[in-house]
């Protein structure tokens, strides 16, 4: 489960999906109490935060709720601790089970109209207090506020596009092999579901409708299990680890809830010698570094076709040192902020050596940076072979590891080899190689000659062990509706 600024949020049925999850977790509602003094004035982060919209509470049954205990969370940039949230349990836990549940009946019988019009003024609210809420994630996350911004415009942009697709949940009639019955399909909400995503009070969501449930990493495991063993929850979608993933799948499993899962990543990013290089060189500094490569879909194998592979190298490498600027996230023409905690960097510094010590090369970067202990300098490696660490295992950091191949077959194949396949990408000018390639990669999203890929009207999702069900597009609310068949006979 998240274990940061976490929500285990819990909605009664909605017959529509949530917002989606990013790589940070917060916990914010536009309006209503701030926050109080934070115990280090001299963090960016924590001035940020004087007056915001943070809550540090969770939110069961229409209320603002305290647990018996709180834990902290820190900036990343410089580990002042910004503030303590509800640290709550397995009785917070059950408690915004049951409000879901109780809230469902009444919530389901108003019209999608009705529904979405409040969908609508969510949304308005989210971009109403957009920068708010972006000083919030770059407080917590420490990504650079640009991007952060980018980030909250493109989660409200889910409340926008939903709101309208409320209104088109179709079913069917079917014509009937006997004349005397009707057949009919209708789509109904699937029922309580356990999510993660940002908070919704004041656009006038019902009591009970919605519930957040914040929790330590101490508590997530007990908090989790609530959420996927109460026979009440008929849905769990979660954003995270495989390993995590699977957790929950076999809590999940006693009661055969709904799940939908959006897991590890391990991109590939193939230059083919038909490639522009320059457009290529863009597209891998866009996919790799942003938010320091904390993204599951950001690239984290290079695969370059042997006639230009050099030529790509070296302008990778003049990019990263002239685009790419290490700061605090709230930095006027910071590209480049710090890792989430100590142990992504250590993880990063794993690879690199692990990669070192069989004979890779250091192109630029390669250690922390002065900025501070989560801050590592972007990093280029060459000479990379499919026996090392990173090209194994994804490092969720700032580490570009470049392979050369020779045929398309090899690139396919290396590309293939992860027991994963969220997003892929390649560059190409060749139009048959671009069907044949696309087609081929076992991937849920393939960019081609394109290093950013989400957009709401797009379905988000993966194959293999990157996860279960798409998120938006007109095949996200099917991830959160039963198909209820109705067989009218005596007619």
């Amino acid at each position: 489960m998240a274990t940061r600024w976490a929500s285990l949020g819990l909605r009664a049925p909605l017959a529509r999906p949530p917002p989606p999850r990013r790589s940070s977790f917060w916990l914010a509602a536009p309006g209503g109490v701030r926050l109080g003094s934070s115990s280090s004035s001299a963090s960016p982060g924590a001035a940020a935060l004087a007056g915001s919209l943070v809550r540090t509470g969770g939110f069961v049954g229409g209320r603002w709720v305290q647990a018996a205990g709180a834990f902290p969370v820190r900036d990343p940039a410089s580990g002042a601790e910004l503030s303590r949230v509800a640290d709550c349990g397995a009785a917070e836990a059950q408690a915004a089970v049951r409000a879901a549940y109780e809230a469902g009946a009444a919530w389901s019988g108003a019209s999608a109209k009705e529904r979405a019009a409040l969908l609508h003024k969510w949304f308005d609210l989210m971009i109403e207090n957009k920068d708010d809420l972006a000083r919030i994630i770059t407080a917590e996350n420490g990504k650079p506020l640009k991007e952060a911004q980018g980030e909250i415009l493109y989660s409200a942009s889910f409340l926008e596009w939903f709101a309208e697709e409320a209104r088109r949940i179709y079913g069917d009639i079917i014509p009937s092999s006997a004349k005397d019955r009707r057949v009919l399909v209708l789509k109904q909400p699937v029922g309580v579901a356990a999510i993660i995503t940002p908070l919704a009070n004041r656009a006038g969501i019902p009591a009970g409708v919605y519930n957040v449930v914040p929790c330590s990493r101490q508590q997530a495991v007990a908090v989790g299990e609530v959420m996927c063993t109460d026979p009440l929850v008929a849905k769990i979608s979660f954003t995270g680890s495989t390993a995590t993933g699977k957790i929950l799948l076999r809590h999940a499993a006693g009661t055969v809830k709904r799940v939908s899962m959006e897991l590890g990543g391990h991109a590939p990013f193939i230059v083919f010698d038909s490639a522009d290089v320059d457009k290529a060189v863009a597209g891998a500094l866009a996919s790799k570094y942003r938010n320091s490569g904390q993204t599951c879909v950001c690239t984290n194998r290079f695969l370059v076709q042997k006639g230009i592979h050099d030529a790509f190298v070296e302008k990778f490498a003049q990019a990263i040192k002239s685009e790419l600027h290490i700061g605090n996230g709230f930095d006027e023409g910071t590209t480049q902020g710090p890792l989430i905690n100590e142990k992504a960097v250590e993880k990063v510094e794993k690879h690199i050596h692990d990669a070192v010590s069989q004979g890779a090369s250091i192109v630029t970067g390669g250690k922390r940076h002065s900025y501070g202990k989560n801050f590592f300098e972007p990093t280029l490696l060459s000479n990379v072979t499919t026996r090392m660490l990173c090209t194994q295992e994804e490092t969720f950091g700032p580490l570009a590891p470049v392979m050369k191949f020779d045929t398309e077959e090899e690139a396919l194949a290396m590309a293939n080899s992860a027991n994963v396949g969220l997003a892929g990408y390649f560059y190409s000018r060749d139009p048959a190689q671009i069907w044949r390639v696309a087609e081929k990669l076992e991937v849920g999203m393939v960019g081609v000659n394109e290093g950013i890929v989400s957009a709401v009207e797009c379905p988000f999702g993966g194959v293999k062990q990157s996860g279960l069900g798409r998120e938006g597009s007109k095949y996200g609310i099917d991830e959160y509706l039963e198909i209820k068949y109705v067989c009218f006979g005596g007619l």
